[in-house]
């Protein structure tokens, strides 16, 4: 692994560039709004130097709930908001309580985290979501967007069970690229969906670092971009 501007790059998916330039580079998805007071250099997993239809290195996989574990490829997408490749999650077993989840490090513990999404297909959910503060698969700090129901939620996972926090209504197109964000600093997570933010919430449960991820429910065919993760100030 590669050490530059004090951010770890994952071999193989990751880069480092500005949060200002990653915005200007996409014009497929809303903007990201820059946080305040973050630092400059991101750790950004854009999957184009990745195996086409292999998992991409540097990631862990695992699943809460039952069902199969998920399956992880990076996939070629001719609209993909930056670069030609994107991960997917494919397997469409339709478990209604399983969650397949990709992470990566290294850990965040003040965080804000991002990803361009998009959801392709599910009959039993279509959602898309991010984790951070990732412990392993049964704890975590969750936020998904949700194309059947069109709301944006956020839960926490604690030891293998998803507890909705808070959830808003807002359209959730398929087959559209959206940006989620969350940012979290000791306490306080802000939750931001296609530039606008709509959770605004305080929750202690997790406080040590942990890997930012990925994150899909049930049969959901998602595809992911741009995944970033960028230290905050206190």
């Amino acid at each position: 692994m590669a050490l530059s501007l004090a951010v770890i790059g994952t071999t193989g998916c990751s880069k480092n560039r500005s949060r200002d330039q990653d915005d200007d580079d996409d014009d497929a998805a809303p903007a990201v709004n820059p946080s305040p007071s973050t630092a400059q250099a991101a750790t950004i997993w854009t999957f184009d130097s990745s195996n086409v239809g292999q998992a991409p290195a540097g990631f862990s996989f695992g699943r809460t709930g039952s069902g199969r574990p998920g399956r992880w490829v990076v996939r070629t997408a001719a609209d993909a908001p930056s670069g030609h490749s994107v991960l997917a999650q494919e397997d469409s077993d339709r478990t209604d309580y399983r969650f397949p989840v990709a992470v990566a490090g290294p850990t965040f513990g003040d965080v804000s985290v991002a990803v361009r999404c998009k959801p392709v297909s599910g009959r039993v959910d279509r959602a898309c979501g991010i984790v951070w503060r990732y412990q392993d698969e049964n704890n975590y700090y969750l936020t998904r967007a949700n194309a059947l129901e069109d709301n944006v939620c956020w839960y926490y996972v604690q030891n293998g069970r998803r507890v909705e926090v808070k959830r808003v209504h807002v359209p959730v197109a398929s087959g559209v690229w959206h940006s989620l964000r969350a940012d979290m600093r000791g306490d306080h997570v802000e939750v931001y969906f296609n530039g606008k933010k709509l959770i605004d919430v305080h929750d202690a449960r997790f406080t040590a670092p942990g890997k930012v991820g990925v994150w899909t429910k049930a049969d959901s065919h998602t595809l992911f971009d741009d995944l970033t993760a960028t230290a905050l100030a206190p």
